[in-house]
């Protein structure tokens, strides 16, 4: 079942107050890319708002990342889901995906190597995926979310960190999601109830200036 086209809109400009003080190390941090499939992607206008700015924007943090020695990590849902793998998911969503070709991560974010990409089941990359013990192994306690949807699969993942000890950082600017007001939503929830929402720019500075 093909997703809906959501509607361009401009990225949220204000920022929740933060609850917490917390900074990136590079030393403890790792990048989550949720999502970012050719079959999620085909909703959006690339050359639009919020799109046009959340992909160049992952892309950066993504080169940064690279740069400083922290992890990369992309979460996929897998192709063609057999419908006991895929449970209540259909009932929401129905079958999914089909190909590999709508599994693709997208072209300008394609995974290089050293880049792990986690299959994943679930809303979040944390449910039935060896991410919590992938990040307790390198060392990593924070989590730098950017991807698709967030009120959804971000959101949830910034909890399930939360609730595992990982500083979740939502990255305001490099998540998208169905309408404004559900962006707004989640950057709200989430700076207010589990992690720290920053800008692309104020997550690159604090990386760089280590």
């Amino acid at each position: 079942m093909a997703i809906p086209a959501i509607p361009s809109y401009p990225l949220p400009t204000t920022l929740p107050d933060p609850a917490v003080s917390w900074g990136i190390d590079p030393a403890r941090a790792a990048i989550l890319v949720h999502d970012m499939q050719e079959y999620f992607l085909r909703a959006y206008s690339l050359t639009e708002e919020p799109m046009s700015a959340v992909l160049p924007n992952i892309r950066a943090l993504i080169d940064a990342a690279d740069c400083q020695g922290i992890p990369v990590f992309f979460s996929a849902q897998p192709p063609a889901q057999h419908p006991l793998r895929r449970g209540l998911l259909s009932e929401f969503w129905g079958e999914g995906m089909g190909t590999d070709e709508d599994a693709a991560i997208v072209e300008p974010l394609a995974p290089r190597e050293g880049h792990t990409v986690l299959t994943k089941w679930r809303y979040s990359a944390f449910e039935r995926t060896d991410l919590r013990e992938t990040l307790a192994y390198a060392g990593r306690d924070q989590l730098i979310i950017t991807g698709v949807y967030g009120h959804m699969g971000c959101k949830v993942t910034a909890v399930d960190a939360f609730m595992s000890d990982v500083q979740a950082f939502l990255v305001a600017d490099a998540i998208a999601d169905f309408t404004r007001e559900d962006h707004e939503e989640t950057l709200d929830w989430v700076g207010r109830r589990c992690g720290r929402v920053l800008t692309t720019a104020a997550i690159l500075d604090m990386i760089e200036e280590r």
